[in-house]
């Protein structure tokens, strides 16, 4: 059976508003806007990351852990780029989703560039789509002074003072490869 025009019209809707909510996060990072952080995430959503370094459950850990992490930043400008958003079939107030970003960011007194990914679980509340699980990993979080030299080393991530791991191209990292794509095909 096919969709109506209506469900069709419908869905283009909830991909725009879950896509502006990817946008909109970045705004809210770089204003501190501790209040967006409670608008653009479901009361039980999960914050993490492939290095282990988020991982917060339910609003109000998030919101600490935000508020932990401006404490070390200055300005930052994040950006969003391609943005693939699958629905889930079962349940039409669930979606899931890929975001690639990146982030100008002074840690510490440090000029940085971030090379992000974000595979997130969104949820309808109340109308409105919020995230409900966000995990982000990093191909890079690096000075831009080494930019040049270290963009291929596989300790890319430089964001804690120390030489860390990469979490991705995953192809390159994890035993499972790039399956996670899969889904997303």
């Amino acid at each position: 059976m096919s969709e109506s025009l209506e469900d069709r019209i419908g869905r283009l809707e909830d991909r725009a508003a879950i896509q502006e909510l990817a946008v909109l996060y970045g705004f809210i990072m770089d204003e501190r806007d501790e209040e967006g952080i409670r608008e653009i995430f479901t009361e039980d959503a999960t914050l993490r990351s492939e290095d282990g370094v988020f991982a917060a459950n339910g609003l109000e850990e998030i919101v600490t852990t935000y508020l932990g992490r401006f404490a070390q930043l200055g300005p930052t400008n994040h950006f969003s780029h391609g943005h693939v958003v699958r629905f889930d079939p079962a349940d039409r107030d669930r979606a899931t989703g890929l975001l690639a970003s990146h982030a100008e960011v002074d840690r510490n007194g440090t000029a940085m560039q971030v090379a992000l990914r974000y595979k997130d679980t969104y949820r309808r509340v109340d109308g409105r789509w919020r995230f409900a699980d966000r995990l982000m990993g990093y191909m890079y979080y690096m000075p831009l002074a080494e930019m040049a030299t270290g963009l291929g080393d596989r300790n890319s991530v430089r964001a804690y003072g120390d030489h860390r791991p990469a979490d991705w191209p995953e192809v390159l990292y994890r035993e499972s490869g790039n399956a996670f794509l899969k889904n997303y095909r």
